[in-house]
């Protein structure tokens, strides 16, 4: 062999090994996949916190838990609708046959044969923590983004891109940066991600980083092309920080959120509180109150001009599930209230509202009880002036454990009353949890979420339904490339 060729090859060889050293040291020990599943299972999850042993919510065993595959509700979208080739695309926190690692699985439901595929695993996260439950969007020209998020700094971020558009056989990673202090930097880690995007504006992203002055601290981003981002900028600085619940209509994105109190008495992340209101009607170049006033920000006083209600002197906990825009691009919030932060009755009464912005003041109207704080639901806008609701508003087979049976509501007055429509579980085995709304919603997949056992670790299955209320499981086990879903069975 000529020394020219040995030199070359051995030039390959090493080039080939760094290439590999850097892809394994950028996603540390989560793996990209590009394979398909047999089926659609998605994550049990539980975080402890329900009190000691022997006392009234110890029998609850956590503060939340159960299929929380389309958890939680400061990630959004999980589910797109694309018009152009009819079909909603969707991803969702997976798992394997073990149960054990969080697999960021992404798939579609096709409107025209009425079929899904087998869900492609993008991504092993190298964690069961489903606060890294990824989000999706699709740009203008058909590619599918997958956003793998991180619960905290401990494990990195992640940008997939679809290599083909509207096509979810294979994700390349997207090398994405940002600007800090005028120069671009690696954008690997990021937390708790709303993502929405514009044909003429790009990608406009609202999420938190995590600070040691601060704490939670919620912010947004922009982005041409998905690639480079600018720099991060904060909506809010209060007390130990804020969860942000966000949405989108037209130029309008708005979101909502609370705040955690820097106190010994009804202080910290347990005792959130407040409700806030901040939009943009310009992908977050600017950002008004409800009323268009200007604000200064980050915001950094608990009394502002972006607060809807001051459930802090009530001593009410405040759990955001959705915000939506009523057909006038007014603002509808809808959220759970509590005494505190434990499981069971002892921190009851919970309720399930609606805020509303009316065009001279917010409108606050009860819905319904709540059995469990991260009971968390959608709202939709549908034909006239009716809003509609599906959450697991009814109690489940494990009584005051996160979700229950779903249900939709509806009501044609702002929220002044409301109507059970239609039970859509009953008789369940596991609790209901987290119904999603898609965007640009489809009436044939209205609602996408999951179930799970809410005292022990269980299977989770996947669920939609269309916007009659009629729900179908996704297949678990598939034989075939392609599968119907299963029209959903009371009992099971």
């Amino acid at each position: 062999m000529h020394l020219k060729t040995t030199l070359l090859l051995i030039g390959l060889i090493v080039v080939g090994i760094s290439h590999s050293t850097a892809q394994s040291d950028i996603y540390g020990k989560a793996q990209l996949y590009n394979k398909p599943a047999d089926g659609y299972r998605g994550i049990w999850y539980h975080i402890t916190g329900a009190g000691q042993a022997g006392s009234p919510s110890a029998e609850y065993k956590y503060k939340y838990s159960g299929g929380l595959g389309t958890y939680p509700a400061n990630h959004y979208p999980f589910s797109v609708y694309a018009k152009a080739v009819n079909k909603t695309f969707f991803c969702y926190g997976g798992t394997d046959e073990t149960g054990k690692t969080l697999l960021h699985m992404v798939s579609y439901y096709d409107h025209k044969t009425g079929m899904v595929p087998r869900p492609t695993i993008v991504l092993d996260k190298a964690t069961n923590d489903a606060h890294d439950n990824p989000v999706i969007q699709i740009d203008k020209d058909g590619y599918i983004w997958i956003f793998s998020t991180s619960h905290g700094t401990g494990r990195p971020s992640f940008i997939h891109k679809s290599r083909l558009p509207y096509d979810i056989s294979g994700f390349v990673r997207v090398s994405a940066t940002k600007i800090v202090n005028g120069e671009k930097v690696p954008m690997d880690n990021f937390s708790y991600l709303q993502m929405y995007y514009s044909e003429e504006e790009g990608f406009t992203g609202l999420f938190t980083h995590y600070e040691k002055v601060g704490g939670r601290v919620i912010g947004w981003m922009t982005s041409k092309d998905g690639v480079e981002w600018s720099e991060w900028k904060d909506l809010s600085l209060l007390h130990q920080g804020q969860y942000q619940t966000s949405g989108n209509r037209g130029k309008r994105i708005g979101t909502s959120f609370n705040y955690h109190p820097s106190r010994k008495v009804r202080g910290g992340l347990d005792y959130r509180t407040n409700l806030y209101y901040l939009q943009s009607d310009d992908f977050g170049k600017t950002w008004i109150t409800a009323d268009g006033a200007t604000i200064e920000l980050p915001l950094t006083e608990v009394a502002n001009k972006a607060l809807v209600h001051d459930y802090d002197s009530e001593e009410r906990n405040v759990y955001i599930a959705d915000l939506n825009f009523d057909k006038k691009g007014r603002p509808i919030i809808l959220y759970i209230t509590s005494k505190g932060p434990l499981p069971g009755p002892g921190h009851g009464p919970r309720m399930w509202h609606t805020s509303w912005w009316n065009g001279k003041e917010w409108i606050i109207n009860d819905l319904a009880p709540a059995g469990n704080n991260y009971d968390a639901g959608s709202i939709y806008m549908g034909k006239g002036n009716r809003w509609v609701i599906i959450a697991p508003t009814a109690m489940g087979p494990q009584p005051y454990n996160t979700g229950g049976e779903m249900e939709m509501w509806i009501t044609k007055n702002q929220g002044k009353t409301w109507k059970k429509a239609k039970r859509l579980t009953e008789n369940s085995i596991y609790n209901h949890t987290y119904a999603r709304r898609p965007i640009l919603v489809h009436p044939d997949f209205y609602a996408l979420w999951a179930d799970g056992h809410g005292r022990q670790p269980s299977e989770s299955r996947l669920y939609f339904c269309d916007h009659k209320g009629n729900v179908y499981l996704l297949p678990p086990k598939m034989k075939g490339e392609f599968a119907t879903p299963i029209p959903y069975q009371p009992g099971k």
